[in-house]
């Protein structure tokens, strides 16, 4: 484990970044907002980053109470990487800088890498303004994944692949959409109306969104 550095400054921003300043950290939480994961599975939807690097940001992260690791029952026997309270009180942090980064996607890069997942907590920014609570199902030409939309703490931010149980709202959407939500170029509620968001689905959120047409 690597000794902790520290800017050594009496400021919140600071004692933060402290924490979390270092690279790959705020992604790997952005990964565990899914639920816990396994440490193949990280290393795995994080390309770029050597095993180890990720192993030492992982118990930097258990250190510092971001984190806990534990092992699942037979017949998996596998240990899983969880966030703390703590450390799921980073998404907001990661929804702002987010929406700050907006205007740095621009066009995919030919080397960068693409997770449908990772267009999770732009469209939880695009929902947040919608009437009503659940699951949602998001369905991409990059894959499917789901999110949890005005759920209880402690449950996960969202998840990947399709929803566990019949969702309460269905959207199926092409890439540049998606990438049009995820760069702040269009709203959710907009592109229903136009026809580049499909809805489906009886609960609360899928009806809001069907009356913006």
């Amino acid at each position: 484990m690597s000794p902790r550095r520290s800017y050594d400054q009496y400021c919140s921003a600071a004692r933060a970044l402290d924490l979390v300043g270092d690279r790959w950290t705020l992604l790997i939480v952005r990964e565990l907002l899914a639920g816990p994961r396994r440490y193949t599975d990280l290393h795995a939807d994080l390309p770029g980053v050597s095993t180890d690097v990720l192993a030492s940001r992982l118990k930097d992260m258990e250190r510092d109470g971001l984190t806990t690791r534990r092992r699942l029952p037979p017949p998996g026997a596998a240990y899983v990487y969880e966030l703390t309270s703590r450390g799921r009180a980073l998404l907001p942090v990661l929804q702002a800088l987010g929406e700050w980064g907006q205007g740095e996607l621009g066009e995919p890069r030919p080397t960068d890498a693409v997770r449908a997942h990772w267009f999770a907590l732009p469209l939880l920014r695009a929902l947040a303004g919608c009437e009503g609570e659940g699951v949602v199902e998001v369905r991409l030409e990059e894959g499917v994944f789901h999110l949890y939309v005005g759920v209880g703490e402690g449950t996960p931010v969202y998840g990947d692949g399709p929803a566990p149980a019949e969702p309460d709202a269905r959207l199926v959407l092409d890439s540049a959409t998606c990438t049009a939500l995820a760069r702040g170029e269009t709203g959710l509620a907009d592109a229903v109306r136009r026809g580049q968001v499909t809805v489906t689905g009886d609960g609360t959120l899928a009806k809001a969104l069907r009356e913006a047409v």
